[in-house]
């Protein structure tokens, strides 16, 4: 039998690696495809110093970290390179999680980004190399002419997103002004808003697997994913999915949510980089059994099947569809999710997951509806909530999960 480690490098997260850590100990021995059989497990990763010839023990590592701490991203970076271990994400595309490159790829490859431009800081970040080159290139500009240009309302944001901080609604001068005052050090993106959208639409993506959610970011957090299955068109939805696995293969990101609006038919990209995108228990409350079961089959197809890592984007494939003129926009996404799936190996995956994981969604159906689930619930609201607000919270939790166990249970007959 064949032992692989699987690595957690973890944040402040406690619900979701709980949860990956159960299921993984439920699934058992996996078989593969070829006979050969396989024990999988976890372990949480600490932060130490490390030898760059050292041999680490994980074969793949769910990083939820190294976007923001740069010493276990550097570790990542020696593990892939040295060691051939699978991560979720790669680093060496960390500086494409901008907004901004994503924005331009997806520009180039002719879907419907809303104009955008970006501003100089407001406050240059202190180099001491600045002020000469400030006073030597630097143009002066108008403001308010690039902004009556481009036309309200419209949002101001940085350039390489992160949890919506500094994300601004503009619909006049005095507002253009306050935001890019307030902006100080963060480079910005002037965004024209889709004004009168009809959907705002999130979309989950672990491998080959999506998940698109109607999101209401107005309201709070445990509300903002509401529970609703046809509220997109067929056609929408599927350019949906799309975009976002699309995204996702060109940048070689394996685990990543994108935004996107819906007005009039038409499908908006937002915000497509998100290098910890939330998956906690009570964000997703209805869709979190989903989530921990796709990221728990792909992380054992990966692991399993010694899938290799492509640490570097290839953008020729893809430019190769996008800047040909006989091909419509259909056509243009049917190649899309044609370079998604093979990047994704979707039919290798699929095929795994049906003769290797068959009883994995009935294991975490059963999890769902078991007492161990239901301490993780009692155990996260009480550690998220007030204790005036437990026993609310606890039942609305309930509710939604409980929603899902029964829709489950008729999926699977």
């Amino acid at each position: 039998m064949s032992e692989h480690l699987i690595g957690l490098l973890l944040g402040a997260e406690e619900d979701w690696p709980r949860a990956f850590e159960e299921l993984l100990r439920r699934v058992g021995p996996v078989t593969a495809p070829d006979g050969t059989t396989h024990d999988l497990r976890t372990e949480r990763l600490t932060i130490e110093p490390f030898n760059l010839r050292a041999k680490p023990r994980t074969d793949l590592v769910i990083d939820r970290l190294a976007h923001w701490y740069y010493h276990p991203r550097e570790w990542l970076k020696k593990a892939a390179l040295m060691d051939d271990v699978y991560l979720l994400n790669s680093p060496f595309t960390f500086q494409s999680m901008e907004k901004h490159s994503a924005y331009c790829a997806l520009m180039r490859l002719g879907m419907h980004v809303p104009e955008t431009v970006l501003v100089p800081y407001k406050n240059p970040l202190d180099n001491v190399r600045w002020a000469y080159t400030s006073a030597k290139y630097n143009r002066s500009f108008d403001l308010d002419a690039v902004a009556a240009e481009l036309g309200y309302p419209m949002f101001m944001k940085p350039f390489d997103g992160g949890g919506w901080r500094g994300v601004s609604m503009i619909r006049d001068e005095a507002a253009l002004h306050k935001s890019y005052d307030e902006s100080d050090e963060m480079l910005m993106h002037l965004q024209k808003a889709v004004d009168g959208f009809e959907v705002f639409a999130r979309a989950l993506t672990i491998g080959p697997e999506t998940m698109v959610m109607k999101f209401q970011p107005d309201k709070p957090m445990h509300d903002r994913y509401a529970v609703a299955h046809d509220f997109l068109d067929p056609d929408v939805g599927q350019e949906a999915i799309t975009i976002a696995q699309t995204v996702n293969a060109f940048f070689r990101w394996e685990f990543n949510s994108c935004e996107m609006l819906v007005k009039d038919g038409v499908v908006y990209p937002i915000d497509y980089a998100n290098a910890c995108p939330d998956v906690a228990l009570t964000s997703l409350h209805y869709y979190f059994p989903w989530a921990i079961r796709s990221l728990l089959k792909w992380s054992i197809f990966c692991t399993v099947t010694g899938r290799k890592a492509k640490t570097q984007v290839d953008p020729d494939p893809w430019f190769a569809f996008a800047d040909d003129p006989t091909l419509s926009y259909g056509e243009k996404l049917d190649a899309y999710q044609r370079l998604s799936d093979s990047h994704f190996q979707t039919e290798q995956y699929r095929e795994f997951c049906e003769t290797s994981l068959s009883h994995v969604d009935e294991l975490v159906l059963d999890w769902v509806q078991s007492d161990d689930f239901d301490r993780l619930l009692v155990e996260t609201v009480q550690s998220t909530y007030p204790a005036e607000e437990h026993e609310r919270f606890l039942g609305h939790f309930r509710g939604l999960t409980g929603m899902w166990a029964h829709d489950e249970a008729g999926r699977l007959g």
